[in-house]
């Protein structure tokens, strides 16, 4: 039993390994990496300004609320 719990389990690992993604390393050079910092601060400042007060990003405020049922008629 012992053999085939091992067996098992050594199949179980190979299977995760294979499911592993490695990162690629970031080959940017430290000044690259700032500038693009940099750009993301700038765009996300933007959204941030071009929006109403008190508006999330994601909200959709031309939209109505759904209810979730249809609506029932009377006869």
């Amino acid at each position: 039993m012992d053999k085939r719990l091992a067996k098992r389990h050594k199949r179980q690992v190979a299977r995760k390994r294979e499911q592993i993604k490695v990162s690629e390393p970031d080959v940017r050079t430290p000044e690259q990496i700032q500038a693009d910092r940099d750009a993301s601060r700038a765009t996300m400042d933007r959204a941030a300004t071009s929006s109403a007060p008190g508006a999330t990003p994601g909200s959709r405020s031309n939209r109505p609320p759904a209810s979730g049922s249809a609506a029932k008629t009377s006869i």
